[in-house]
């Protein structure tokens, strides 16, 4: 038996036991040492591929199309610095647990340290940010069952416990051609069955200690934060209903958009944090229930880290210290929708309930947040008229710095079934387009709200939305710079302060776009961007909004209006105190 014929064999059944074990999407990045990965790919009828010149952005592309897809995707690149290329996007996989398959292939064991060209030491290459590495045989006669079982492997690890990425790495010798013409390729009659799994539970005897704890006085609050999983929403429903408690739901939590009892739900607890008074009345809280990763909010962080006496739970799926407050606490670990159903029966509904006066302050929060006292366009309001002008069932991902928290303060709730993603794992600004467009790729219709660096930052990204003809409105904030900044104490260093951190890009974002094939639209007051939003949702392709806007005006918009509602909040605080029983 040749080379060649050991080869074929040896990728074609690796390649068909991915797609057996749930694999559908391939996210492929030429090169000559990874051919015979990508052209079997490319000939497999079972994964669709998707060719990304630039890996760092096909990383993102490939983080982004699972989080959406919620299933593992492959990535394929050749020897060299290109694997080095994924690394952003492997840390943000990691954090944010995203499963993804890195497929890198290599220079064979002979060539290894002894300077043959794009050699680099590929072992191992994203150390802990990994959940499981393989460094592949040879390809070598009668190795079809191990390459199977590899490859089955690597599905179930990258979705083993937390979800996250894997990497195996390929060492491959020349000629490295397969042969498709060879008899008994592909599924033939030996396949290897995937891993079957199941959910975590909580024992009865716990459920009904945990229950009892609840009871206390009925003080309670559920917390929502970023998560994906959309079946999660009515199951968190249903318990807060059984203890009458109410839900601050982050904007990725998936609850904002789900229709969620308006009675239950509270979308600005941020602002309502800003507030001291708010916070005092919070610290009586008699136990908070988190799901989901830590709340976007910075406020709720810091009030967390002051309310000693309140008892904090973090449901996760499975083993992990996902909780970044530093306070002592109680992890369950169990599947987040069976905790809410098996505990349900050992839930007595307290007498004594303050979800009502929460949910007046939330409303409260809304008129005052909502007001506008001043022309002109301000991200808040930019971000409250967009909400109800998204398509229904789309997507809209959010670019981190302060378009996230900027959704935080202004989204509402609505009854859309509009998903709200973004790359929270490490909260960077790098490939939030590539992220964008590989959630593109799923079918669904996307929004990118991002910042005029972060679009600056991955312009390579808008190759594949060009390419593919996906479906992207991008709405970019462009303040010239970095307005997050702008917030912290380094923003009263006026020497060097736009240089470091106010750093102005002065780049025509028309040119940028125009050059991927897209359409543009600039707009500086409200009313010409709710228009340029509508003309561009009814619109296939690339459509970019730029909504041009002031650093310095944003920073004094919120600080006028959280002013406001502590004000407010103030008289309705003491009354409440005062005639409660």
């Amino acid at each position: 038996m040749s080379y060649t014929e050991d080869l074929s064999r040896y990728i074609t059944h690796f390649i068909d036991q991915l797609t057996l074990s749930g694999v559908k999407h391939a996210v492929i990045s030429p090169g000559s040492r990874s051919t015979p990965l990508a052209i079997t790919a490319a000939e497999s009828g079972g994964v669709k591929h998707w060719i990304q010149l630039d890996e760092r952005s096909a990383g993102f592309f490939a983080v982004g199309l699972a989080k959406e897809k919620q299933e593992p995707v492959a990535l394929i690149c050749t020897s060299g610095t290109a694997a080095a290329n994924y690394y952003p996007a492997v840390i943000e996989a990691f954090y944010s647990r995203v499963p993804l398959i890195l497929l890198t292939a290599d220079r064979p064991h002979e060539l290894r340290d002894v300077g043959a060209p794009q050699s680099i030491d590929q072992n191992n290459m994203y150390g802990s940010y990994t959940k499981w590495f393989h460094d592949m045989m040879i390809p070598e006669a009668g190795m079809e069952m191990y390459a199977r079982k590899q490859a089955a492997r690597s599905v179930e690890e990258s979705l083993r416990n937390h979800p996250g990425p894997v990497q195996l790495n390929f060492p491959l010798r020349e000629p490295l051609m397969p042969d498709f013409s060879l008899s008994g390729l592909w599924r033939g009659e030996r396949t290897f069955s995937p891993f079957t799994r199941g959910k975590l539970r909580v024992e009865e005897g716990e459920l009904q200690r945990l229950a009892g704890r609840f009871r206390k006085r009925g003080k309670g609050v559920i917390v929502c934060g970023p998560q994906t999983d959309s079946s999660l929403v009515p199951a968190i429903e249903k318990l807060a209903k059984a203890l009458d408690v109410p839900v601050f739901a982050d904007p990725l939590s998936q609850l904002r958009t789900a229709g969620f009892s308006e009675e239950y739900i509270i979308t600005h607890y941020d602002s309502l944090l800003r507030s001291e008074r708010f916070n005092a009345l919070l610290l009586e809280a008699d136990y908070v229930v988190r799901f989901g990763a830590m709340p976007v909010s910075k406020a709720y962080l810091k009030w967390v880290q002051r309310a000693g006496d309140t008892e904090m739970f973090v449901v996760d799926s499975d083993s992990g210290y996902r909780d970044p407050s530093g306070v002592a606490g109680e992890f369950i670990w169990s599947d987040p929708i069976a905790f809410c159903e098996d505990i349900l029966p050992f839930i007595e509904t307290p007498e004594d309930s303050w979800r009502e006066f929460l949910k007046s302050l939330d409303e409260l929060a809304a008129e005052t947040m909502f007001h506008k006292e001043e022309e002109g366009l301000y991200e808040g309001d930019a971000v409250h008229d967009l909400a109800p002008l998204l398509r229904k069932n789309s997507v809209l991902f959010v670019g981190n710095s302060m378009p996230i928290r900027d959704v935080d303060t202004f989204f509402p709730a609505l009854d859309t079934n509009v998903s709200i993603l973004a790359n929270r794992g490490a909260n960077g600004i790098d490939g939030v387009t590539s992220a964008a467009a590989g959630t593109a790729a799923s079918g669904r219709a996307v929004t990118l709200l991002t910042g005029d660096v972060s679009f600056f930052h991955d312009m390579n990204g808008l190759l594949a939305v060009k390419q593919y003809d996906l479906d992207l409105t991008i709405v970019v904030f462009n303040n010239n710079g970095g307005g997050i900044f702008s917030y912290l104490p380094q923003a009263g260093q006026t020497e060097h302060y736009e240089a470091l951190f106010g750093t102005p890009l002065d780049i025509n974002l028309e040119e940028a776009t125009r050059m991927y094939g897209g359409s543009h639209r600039r707009v500086e007051e409200r009313e010409g961007f709710i228009a340029a939003v509508q003309e561009a949702q009814a619109e296939k392709g690339l459509s970019v909004v730029e909504a041009a806007v002031s650093r310095e005006d944003h920073v004094a918009n919120h600080r006028n209006k959280w002013s406001s509602l502590d004000r407010q909040i103030a008289g309705k605080v003491q009354e409440y105190v005062h005639h409660r029983p």
